[in-house]
């Protein structure tokens, strides 16, 4: 009987887990709307700079 009750504890403990990747989660959502467009400004300079260099 002992074993099942230590089966629940560990159980238990693994709850936390998923807490905590969701909180990394909302820690990055705020800054995305500042990537984003930095990213794809690199995109866009980046595809200028292939299309020049292959002209």
């Amino acid at each position: 009987m002992s074993s099942s009750a230590n089966h629940t504890t560990n159980a238990a403990h693994d709850s936390p887990t998923p807490a905590q990747e969701q909180e990394a989660v909302d820690a990055i959502v705020p800054v995305i709307p500042l990537v984003l467009p930095v990213v794809g400004g690199v995109l866009m300079f980046l595809l200028a700079f292939i299309a020049i260099y292959m002209a």
